[in-house]
């Protein structure tokens, strides 16, 4: 970071009353909304339109007192279709016959409470902790992950510290990891330090120091030993759960995710799979899984976006095909993070190795 921006970052940070800038993280639009309308139970409600309008105002009349802000943020997260199709627009016209489904999600504790979870820590102080997250682990609380969570361990583990920081469904998070992705995790422990590393993560290494390193194993090898990946996403315009490539971008966000191919690994003269590392320079959802999978090469593992590579299972050698089919996670890992530490300015940089199954994956690969 030269000194310019450094002094401009601390003055920002820690010179200042004003309120961080928001974060663009991997989850930021997978936020679940909390809470129901009055007289609309959980579950999904359907509502055939009579009448051409605004989508908002006729969930509005016909959802028993659903707000058009809560519609809005059911919307943001997926939980609406129009005709089957994900709406991606409260404002949208609906048509006369068209079908409007919306799903309400059980309604989920205000605040989390603490839960006794192990955890990994790679680093901690009076300001900041480093997780290394294992797959398997949500990270804050949402529908259908109300409990359980990485936070729910946070509040155990660091008590008091954490309230109040962040928000009180979010405390201390600045970037996530998806649930089936393992590896390095910051997360903010005063108010202070969560301004600055809010920063940072919103900055994504442009002026400030931060470095976000992926490994992943992908199918096939991309048509280039290295190079970006410069595609907008958003949400997919049918499936709740996806993320897509989208051409029109006030549909989508810039996303640019730049990769390195490492290892090839071969199998009767055919490449069957890359080890790929990947560095991020924004932080969408699912962003190198869909990248990836925009190169034609989807990460190993993932249920989403590599469904149609099952076929290549079969042409793995057999202690790899096994493998494979008993990973039940993608195989991507959050291998390198490095940042400034908002407080004491020191440079931080923390390594983590694959966990057991995915250097299980490669040795079979290599094999």
């Amino acid at each position: 970071m030269n000194q310019h921006a450094k002094r401009r970052y601390q003055h920002e940070v820690f010179g200042s009353k004003a309120r961080p800038k928001p974060v663009e993280t991997e989850d930021e639009e997978a936020k679940a909304p909390a809470r129901t309308g009055p007289g609309l139970s959980p579950g999904v409600h359907a509502f055939v339109v009579e009448e051409p309008g605004r989508m908002d105002r006729f969930l509005a009349g016909a959802g028993d007192g659903l707000s058009r802000t809560r519609i809005k943020a059911l919307v943001e997260s997926g939980h609406v279709t129009i005709d089957g199709k994900a709406a991606t627009d409260a404002g949208a016209k609906v048509r006369a016959g068209q079908t409007v489904e919306i799903h309400v999600p059980e309604p989920v504790a205000a605040t989390p409470t603490g839960e006794d979870i192990p955890l990994n820590v790679v680093f901690e102080d009076d300001h900041l902790i480093v997780i290394n997250k294992p797959a398997g682990l949500v990270v804050h609380p949402a529908a259908g992950h109300e409990t359980g969570t990485l936070v729910n361990a946070l509040i155990a583990h660091c008590g008091d510290s954490l309230s109040g920081v962040g928000g009180v469904k979010r405390p201390g998070i600045v970037h996530r990891l998806d649930k089936d992705t393992s590896g390095l995790l910051v997360v903010a422990k005063t108010d202070a330090a969560h301004q600055g590393l809010s920063a940072l993560f919103a900055d994504h290494g442009r002026e400030l120091s931060l470095t976000r390193e992926y490994v992943a194993f992908v199918w096939g090898t991309p048509d280039r030993p290295a190079g970006a990946v410069d595609a907008p996403i958003g949400r997919h315009p049918w499936h709740r759960e996806k993320q897509a490539i989208v051409s029109d971008e006030k549909k989508g966000r810039f996303a640019i995710t730049h990769f390195s191919v490492e290892k090839v690994y071969k199998h009767a003269g055919k490449a069957i799979a890359s080890r790929v590392r990947c560095h991020l320079e924004t932080g969408r959802t699912h962003q190198i899984r869909v990248h990836m999978a925009h190169l034609g090469c989807p990460v190993v593992g993932d249920p989403l976006y590599g469904q149609g590579f099952k076929t290549k299972i079969a042409l793995l050698p057999e202690g790899a095909r096994a493998l494979v089919e008993g990973l039940h996670r993608q195989a991507l890992h959050a291998a390198s993070l490095g940042f400034e530490h908002p407080a004491t300015g020191e440079e931080l940089m923390f390594e983590s190795e694959l966990p057991p199954e995915l250097a299980a994956l490669e040795k079979a690969l290599e094999g």
